[in-house]
């Protein structure tokens, strides 16, 4: 008896380790950093010790526009792309014939470099001397005038940083909503359609609610997904985020240590132990608001 008992421990022994030694330990020694001031990495030594790395990380212009843009990245994209990945997904569901062809095709862009993507965003939005690009091409057959959607007003930015991260992230959502709604028994859908109930109801009050725990995994990852935002905005705007106003919080980490501000490992450890913060309590909000409801089956 006490072999089974300690035999499943044993198991989980090395995962243990892994994650002790790669994430716990490092957790830890990023916090310490964050409240050693002056850090030098090189010589390992520091002048002193308190919140002063936190006080002027909340106060630098770079980390709160970095925070905003973090912050419109996550309230825009995570929603647009979760509802539209349910309406494309319940489409896909309901078409038989070619069903498959049409999942791949969704599937594409996911499985498609990000930098690749990017660097064709960036040639369909940019504006050159030579030419307006292919989106100001529409917009101009439209009756419009072009747009600098690289280089001009920050709205123009965001949009194109939206709907590049909406692009990117909705195939994986799409893949896992499609295989959740074929998981779903047709018993219910049989018994509701015998009593007469209309497709929105049957959608309300059987789709979603079968399907919610995956639409809520969607959701958490998502938050989490696009709080760590970093490399979508380098293939889009190039490297030097601050000077185009594109910053996220990841990348104003890296910048500190190893950008043209680099070299203050304490700032960034900061500005780390911040967004972490920020990533936990919304993390744990949207367990506890997925907890109350989530049906299942």
């Amino acid at each position: 008896m006490k072999q089974s008992k300690w035999k499943p421990w044993l198991y989980l022994l090395p995962a243990f380790i892994f994650l002790g030694i790669f994430m716990v330990y490092p957790l830890i020694d990023v916090f310490v950093y964050s409240f050693e001031e002056g850090y030098n990495s090189a010589s390992q030594t520091f002048f002193g010790t308190g919140p002063y790395n936190y006080r002027y990380v909340l106060r630098d212009p770079y980390f709160l526009q970095a925070v905003k843009n973090t912050f419109l990245i996550v309230v825009i994209t995570v929603p647009v792309s979760t509802g539209l990945a349910l309406l494309i997904s319940v489409g896909l569901n309901s078409i038989k014939p070619l069903k498959e062809l049409f999942q791949t095709i969704y599937f594409l862009p996911y499985v498609t470099n990000t930098l690749a993507v990017g660097l064709v965003f960036m040639i369909l939005f940019q504006k050159t001397p030579y030419t307006d690009g292919f989106v100001n091409l529409i917009i101009k057959w439209f009756g419009g005038s072009s747009i600098d959607f690289i280089d001009g007003p920050y709205w123009a930015k965001m949009f194109v940083m939206c709907f590049y991260t909406i692009w990117v992230v909705m195939p994986f959502k799409v893949l896992i909503l499609t295989s959740a709604l074929a998981s779903v028994n047709p018993v219910y859908y049989n018994a509701a359609k015998v009593d007469g109930t209309s497709k929105l109801r049957i959608f309300t009050r059987i789709t979603l609610p079968m399907i919610s725990p995956m639409l809520f995994y969607l959701i958490i990852t998502g938050f989490i997904g696009a709080f760590k935002a970093y490399s979508d905005e380098v293939a889009i705007f190039g490297t030097d985020l601050n000077a185009a106003g594109m910053n996220t919080i990841v990348g104003y980490v890296y910048d500190m240590l190893y950008g043209d501000s680099g070299g203050y490992p304490s700032y960034a450890a900061a500005a780390a132990i911040i967004l972490f913060a920020i990533v936990l309590t919304i993390t744990c909000v949207n367990l506890l608001v997925s907890r109350k409801n989530t049906t299942y089956a």
